[in-house]
């Protein structure tokens, strides 16, 4: 499962994340972070860390500005 998580968050790294403009207002980017989440926790909890991150990056999020919020 972890391999699984890997390969798709380094899928949408190559391949869709390039069609966009940069928009992550995290530092680092949300795929970056879940990458380094699931690498150093594993699929359950770096899964969970990474979602919790991605649902919080959104334009209507209380915190206005880029924030620093690295990997636990």
């Amino acid at each position: 499962m972890k391999s699984l998580l890997l390969w798709l968050i380094r899928f949408y790294r190559r391949n869709l994340s390039p069609l966009r403009p940069p928009c992550c207002r995290f530092i680092p980017t949300c795929s970056q972070y879940a990458l380094e989440a699931v690498e150093k926790y594993g699929a359950g909890k770096g899964g969970w860390l990474a979602l919790r991150r991605v649902l919080r990056c959104h334009p209507f999020h209380r915190q206005r500005s880029v924030q620093y919020d690295p990997v636990p």
